[in-house]
């Protein structure tokens, strides 16, 4: 399956990809949101352990099944749909984590694609917090970046570095950089 319409935003934990997410809702584009964060969440009403504190490869087993269906929400959408992470960022994870990948994983990257172009957020200390869902530090923030930097150009994606600024100035490049694909 291939989503040109679909436009992922990448990179480390706190670099302002939610923010741009929110932003971009507010401009009523659709976007999906991360699947990370919504899984945390659920685990921890749940009393579950499929968190990246606890069960890594639980975490990231249950980060790949919400992807999917995020994706597989989406594909009768036309226009624009934004995504917080992807199905590559499961990759990203696994290597970061040094989670074995699985079969399943491995075909999903080849078969579920998305546009070419994925924006990626680099770490940016003056930015970043912890809170009760993120609470890795900076420097593991810059590991991930590293991470999907490589998951994503091994998967043959084009990435375009998101450059700091205020979110409106973030949002204005992106779609500037949509410019004439859609």
């Amino acid at each position: 399956m291939y989503q040109d319409n679909f436009i992922v935003f990448t990179g480390g934990p706190g670099s302002g990809k939610t923010t741009v997410i929110n932003e971009l809702k507010s401009r009523n584009f659709f976007c999906s949101e991360e699947v990370g964060r919504k899984v945390i969440q659920t685990q921890v009403e749940k009393k579950g352990d499929a968190l990246p504190w606890a069960n890594k490869e639980t975490f990231r087993d249950l980060m790949f099944e919400f992807e999917i269906a995020s994706y597989q929400q989406y594909q009768s959408r036309n226009g624009l749909v934004f995504f917080d992470r992807s199905i590559i960022d499961i990759l990203g994870y696994s290597n970061l984590e040094q989670i074995k990948l699985s079969d399943e994983l491995t075909s999903a990257i080849s078969n579920f694609k998305y546009h070419s172009k994925v924006f990626i957020f680099p770490p940016w200390k003056e930015i970043f917090t912890n809170d009760s869902e993120r609470k890795q530090d900076f420097f593991v923030a810059v590991d991930t970046y590293n991470e999907m930097v490589l998951a994503y150009e091994k998967s043959g994606y084009e990435l375009i570095e998101v450059p700091f600024g205020t979110v409106n100035e973030r949002v204005d490049f992106i779609l500037v950089n949509l410019n004439g694909v859609f």
